[in-house]
Order: C-alpha cells, then sequence, then structure tokens
C-alpha cells in the first residue's frame, strides 16, 4: 500500500460561516458544501444520529484542503481549552506558505485573528507566525524571504 495524498484536515466549528469566510479571506476556495446524514455517517464517524453540514474549501494550487463540519446532532463537545498552548497534545494548527504576510495578518485580523505572538524571522528564509482565528483555530502562516 503507498500513500498516495493528504486529502484534507477536519476542523469541527460552531460558526460555519465565520470559519468559512476566515479561510475564504485567507484566499482558500470553496470546493463544496453538503448535509450528511444516515447509517453511513454514523458508522464513519462513530456516532449516532448523526446530521452535520460540511463545506470543503480549497488552496489556489488545489493540493491543500481544509474541510469545516458544523454538528447539529449529536452537539459538538468541547475538550480541552480553546486557547491552548503550542506544546499541548494533538494538533495544534495548519500551516499555510503566503505573499505578503503582513498584509494577509491584516486581513484575517479584521475577521477576529489575533497573533499569537509576533511575526519573526527565521534566518535569512522565512517570516513565520501563529494566528488565532475563529473559535481557536490556530493557523501557522510563512512568508518566502528572497
Amino acid at each position: 500500500m503507498t500513500l498516495l495524498r493528504m486529502d484534507n484536515v477536519l476542523v469541527v466549528v460552531e460558526d460555519l460561516e465565520g470559519a468559512m469566510a476566515f479561510f475564504e479571506e485567507l484566499g482558500m476556495e470553496v470546493e463544496g458544501q453538503t448535509q450528511v446524514e444516515g447509517p453511513w455517517a454514523d458508522k464513519v464517524v462513530g456516532l449516532e444520529g448523526v446530521r452535520a453540514d460540511i463545506v470543503m474549501l480549497r488552496t489556489p494550487d488545489g493540493h491543500g484542503r481544509v474541510e469545516l463540519s458544523r454538528f447539529h446532532h449529536p452537539p459538538a463537545v468541547r475538550v480541552g481549552q480553546e486557547d491552548a498552548p503550542s506544546n499541548a497534545l494533538g494538533l495544534r494548527r495548519i500551516m499555510f506558505l503566503v505573499e505578503g504576510l503582513d498584509d494577509v495578518v491584516a486581513r484575517l485580523r479584521a475577521h477576529g485573528a489575533e497573533l499569537v505572538d509576533e511575526i519573526a524571522q527565521y534566518e535569512d528564509r522565512y517570516r513565520l507566525c501563529f494566528v488565532r482565528g475563529p473559535e481557536g483555530i490556530v493557523v501557522g502562516l510563512s512568508e518566502r524571504l528572497s
């Protein structure tokens, strides 16, 4: 068996529209929207009576995807603290390569995003930062330097 690609990363949210607007502002494009429910959905996610809205977004190059899901049933549950530190166990962030890092950060701040600390520079190669967006979603942003 051979791994072909990473298909997507799932982010469960309460405010689907707000999270979708955040990722669209970042430059992702909505690939599709649907609602899932029924026995097959129950079996896939291991819950009973699943009914959820899903939005699939893709990066401009078409290779990366983020799936946003809002569960109507069973309702979503919060596990752990929303603003967990970077060394907390589990999935901590999604990283994107961008152009115009300062502009991207400013646009995301208009959607309520906050810098986790500050924009930092790694050698003469990259400028990087983490941004906490809607519902505590942490997005890493990097910009290549010439």
